[in-house]
C-alpha cells in the first residue's frame, strides 16, 4: 500500500467572519473520524498519517482536505463522506471524484 499524508483544515475564524472557516463547517469531526478510521485499520495505520492544519486557502470550498503525494484536493467534505474517502482513496488508490475540487495544485491557482 502506498504511503499517504492527509491534511485536514481545522481553521477556526471568529463567528461571522466573511470567509467562514472549515471548523464551523464540521472539519474537526471529520478529522476525528479520519483518525479513528486509520487507527482501527492495521493496514492504514502503518501507511497513512492524518494532520490537522490551519487554513489551506479555499475557504469557500470547506471543509477542505488534501491528500499527498497524490495532491488531490477535496472540498465540501461532510462527515458521512469519510468512509468513502478512506475506502476508495486511502485503501483503493482511487480518488472520490464527486468531492475532488483540484488535482496537482490548490484550487483556483494557475
Amino acid at each position: 500500500m502506498e504511503f499517504r499524508h492527509v491534511f485536514v483544515c481545522v481553521n477556526q475564524r471568529p463567528p461571522g467572519h466573511p470567509m467562514g472557516s472549515c471548523a464551523e463547517k464540521g472539519s474537526r469531526d471529520i478529522y476525528a473520524k479520519l483518525m479513528e478510521s486509520i487507527q482501527m485499520d492495521p493496514e492504514l495505520f502503518m501507511s497513512v498519517i492524518v494532520t490537522p492544519t490551519g487554513c489551506l486557502g479555499p475557504c469557500g470550498l470547506g471543509p477542505t482536505i488534501v491528500v499527498y503525494p497524490d495532491a488531490v484536493w477535496y472540498g465540501n467534505v461532510r462527515l458521512e463522506d469519510v468512509p468513502e474517502i478512506v475506502n476508495s482513496h486511502l485503501k483503493g488508490g482511487k480518488p472520490v471524484d464527486r468531492l475532488v475540487v483540484s488535482k496537482g495544485k490548490p484550487p483556483g491557482m494557475f
